[in-house]
C-alpha cells in the first residue's frame, strides 16, 4: 500500500521560506547530465547495495516493484540555481531497501548505469531523506529524467539524486564522484550554498 513519508506532509511553508539561497524558481523540469542517456533493459536491471564486507544484497525490477512502495512530495533544488516546488515521486525509501543490510559503514558511493557516480554520508541516506523513485508526477520516470529509477535525495543539491541508479556501495571511507572530483562540494546542502569544494 503507498503512503505519505513523514515530514513531507501537512501545512506547506511559503514559498520564499521554501526556496535556497541564490535559487530562482522554475516551473519546467530542466534537463542537465554528465553524459549520454543509457537506455537500460529492466528484464537485466539490478539494483545492488554492497556493503563494506563486499556482501552483496540485490533486487530484480519485479522484486524492486513488489516492495513497499511511498509518494514523497519534495522541493528539489539544483546547483545550477532552480529550484521546483512540490514534486511527487514514487519509490522505494532506502530506509526500507537498508533495513536487513548488515554494516558498520559511514559513507555511500552510487553508481549509475552509464558510469556516473556520486557520494554521500550513509546518514543522509536514512530516515526517511532519500528513496529510489522509478515515478514522476504519476507517469514512469523518463530515461532523461534518470528513468527507469533514480536515487531522490532532495534535501541536496540535485547532483548527489544520481540518475539511472544502480547500486550503492557502504564504505568505512568517502569516495568523492564525478562532479566532487571536479571541484563540486563533498556534501551539497543548498541551505548553506555548498556548490563548491571552498564554500
Amino acid at each position: 500500500m503507498s503512503t505519505f513519508s513523514p515530514g513531507f506532509q501537512g501545512r506547506p511553508r511559503p514559498q520564499a521560506d521554501r526556496l535556497p539561497p541564490g535559487q530562482y524558481l522554475t516551473e519546467d523540469f530542466p534537463v542537465l547530465s554528465a553524459g549520454p542517456t543509457p537506455r537500460v533493459d529492466l528484464n537485466r536491471w539490478q539494483f545492488i547495495i554492497t556493503n563494506e564486507t563486499g556482501r552483496q544484497y540485490g533486487w530484480s525490477w519485479p522484486q524492486f516493484m513488489s516492495m513497499t512502495q511511498t509518494k514523497p512530495h519534495v522541493d528539489i533544488h539544483c546547483v545550477t540555481r532552480w529550484s521546483k516546488l512540490d514534486t511527487t515521486w514514487q519509490g522505494v525509501s532506502l530506509d526500507t531497501l537498508l533495513e536487513n543490510v548488515e554494516t558498520q559503514a559511514e559513507f555511500a558511493a552510487v553508481s549509475s548505469y552509464g558510469g556516473y557516480t556520486t557520494n554521500l554520508p550513509l546518514e543522509d541516506l536514512l530516515d526517511g531523506k532519500a528513496w529510489i523513485v522509478h515515478t514522476f508526477d504519476g507517469q514512469d520516470l523518463h530515461p532523461e529524467h534518470g528513468g527507469p529509477a533514480r536515487l531522490l535525495v532532495p534535501h541536496l543539491y540535485f547532483w548527489k539524486s544520481a540518475k539511472w541508479v544502480k547500486g550503492i556501495r557502504l564504505l568505512d571511507y568517502d569516495e568523492p564522484g564525478f562532479w566532487e572530483t571536479a571541484g563540486y562540494h563533498n556534501l551539497g546542502d543548498p541551505w548553506r550554498e555548498q556548490r563548491y569544494q571552498d564554500d
